[in-house]
């Protein structure tokens, strides 16, 4: 079986199915709206890999077992990914009608300034985010909250879930338990904490540089909505069973975390722990739920069983806080994996085909100083983020490609580690149709183009890494501590 193409396509061949890709979703975003996600946006995915396919197969003589087999490998590396997905949208059911997530936001909005709330939200995304190594589980669990209390207090949700984000994503980069830090660091050949500790150079300047804006958009806020937060506040308890016995579950499912127990077991035990104390404290909406007029145990049952999979609807007298406490449930993540199955087939394609690597290889004229080998990198893995809609098909991809390069210029392997980082794992959720930015728009209910003006780390901290290649800041090379901006 043929493993690679036989004739290397042109970069602007290349560009064919991404130029059909970008016009098409351009088009059907325009007329569907948000509804795009729905089928419309997956239809696109697919022609654009037909076309890729085509291309591949008449220009490059690529067979189409092995464009099928890259199709078929692309899924199967995304397939925990996918079993995280379901398990989040029962999980975010569950917390919501538990009284977990209600809880918070009641608390939160007592205890959080309005004039420092985007900033005291990005530092405790940030802070979560670096214990638990996960920006997926922050986002989906402190971060509703976080949308909840932002909306109570008056602020739009592109401000609110730029700053959710924002912080969500500096502690996925920086933290040891990350699966994206391991992974570049893994891939680059860098020990963990050298990785770590390089990225420190450009990852601190952007978090505060974001912080800043932070504060400086919450002291212009116009804190008017004392009287929504009263509102949202009454609403919230006359509907929920409010405690603090409830605040167990974030705390067991912090302690599991801590204790680096796997990803897809910690939430599963973190859902059902919120299952049974739904059953608990919350049993009347359990049964509103189910649609019975009188509370038994099979009611309750199947109001729980139908929050973890389902959508669910409770009245709590505020049309806002309504749509607010709303769930979607396993059933509401399906448009997103399907999206994910139709975005891997577009990446497998481009890569079989050859395509991937022609358009990374432009890049490679511009290596000729440090800022250019760093801005090339940078661009390359933004690229590859949209042409693959993975992260870690992007980390590893841009690891591979560039690796040699930065040995045979002598420039240390962080280097390269740090810039993949940069460019890659940040800015993975601000593509539409990324896994990452598919991902938190469905668990944020907030649109990818909605936010995305508002993350200011992840739009920082590609402009930080080239900024500081630029300046000649300890760019480590080879048998040196620091290097100047240098030619090769």
């Amino acid at each position: 079986m043929e493993q690679n193409p036989t004739r290397i396509p042109s970069p602007l061949l290349s560009l064919v199915p991404i130029l059909v890709l970008v016009s098409l979703l351009f088009v059907t975003i325009r007329i569907f709206g948000s509804d795009a996600l729905s089928g419309a946006s997956q239809i696109v995915l697919l022609t654009s890999t037909g076309v890729c396919c085509l291309i591949a197969m008449t220009y490059c003589r690529v067979r189409w077992k092995v464009l099928e087999l890259a199709m078929v490998n692309n899924i199967t590396g995304v397939s925990t990914a996918l079993i995280i997905l379901l398990i989040i949208g029962a999980l975010s059911g569950t917390w919501m009608i538990s009284g977990v997530v209600p809880t918070l936001i009641y608390y939160g909005m007592q205890i959080i300034h309005p004039s420092f709330f985007l900033a005291s939200t990005c530092v405790i995304c940030a802070i979560v985010s670096v214990m638990t190594g996960s920006s997926w589980t922050t986002i989906a669990t402190i971060g509703i909250a976080f949308l909840g209390i932002g909306q109570a207090q008056g602020f739009s949700e592109g401000w609110i879930a730029g700053a959710i984000i924002s912080g969500a994503y500096f502690g996925d980069k920086i933290s040891p338990l990350s699966d994206t830090t391991i992974l570049a660091a893994s891939t680059t050949d860098t020990p963990l904490f050298k990785h770590i500790r390089y990225m420190l150079i450009t990852t601190v300047p952007s978090i505060l540089i974001t912080l800043i804006i932070f504060i400086i958009a919450g002291l212009s806020h116009q804190a008017t909505a004392s009287e929504h937060i009263a509102q949202y506040s009454a609403a919230l308890k006359e509907t929920f069973h409010i405690s603090g016995w409830l605040l167990i579950v974030p705390v067991v499912t912090g302690i599991l975390i801590a204790r680096r127990v796997p990803s897809i077991i910690t939430l599963f035990v973190s859902m059902l722990l919120a299952a049974i104390f739904a059953v608990i404290f919350q049993p009347g909406i359990l049964q509103e739920i189910s649609g019975s007029a009188v509370r038994t145990a099979e009611s309750v049952f199947k109001g729980m069983m139908m929050s973890m999979y389902g959508g669910t609807s409770i009245d709590t007298g505020d049309p806002g806080l309504n749509e607010l406490v709303a769930t979607r449930g396993m059933s509401g993540m399906l448009n997103t994996i399907w999206l994910i199955l139709c975005a891997m087939c577009f990446g497998g394609a481009m890569a079989a085909s050859g395509m991937l690597a022609s358009i990374t290889s432009v890049f490679l004229r511009f290596m000729k100083r440090t800022v250019g080998l760093v801005a090339s990198t940078v661009l390359s893995g933004l690229s590859l983020n949209i042409c693959t809609a993975d992260q870690y098909i992007s980390i590893i991809l841009t690891g591979n490609m560039f690796k040699d390069i930065y040995a045979n210029k002598g420039y240390k392997s962080q280097l390269l580690s740090r810039t993949i980082e940069d460019s890659v794992t940040v800015t993975s959720v601000l593509i539409p149709w990324n896994t990452c930015g598919m991902t938190q728009a469905t668990i944020l209910g907030v649109a990818t183009l909605t936010y995305l003006p508002y993350c200011f780390f992840n739009l920082i901290s590609p402009l930080m890494s080239i900024a500081i290649a630029a300046l000649g800041f300890k760019i480590s090379k080879n048998n040196e501590k620091t290097e100047s901006i240098t030619t090769s």
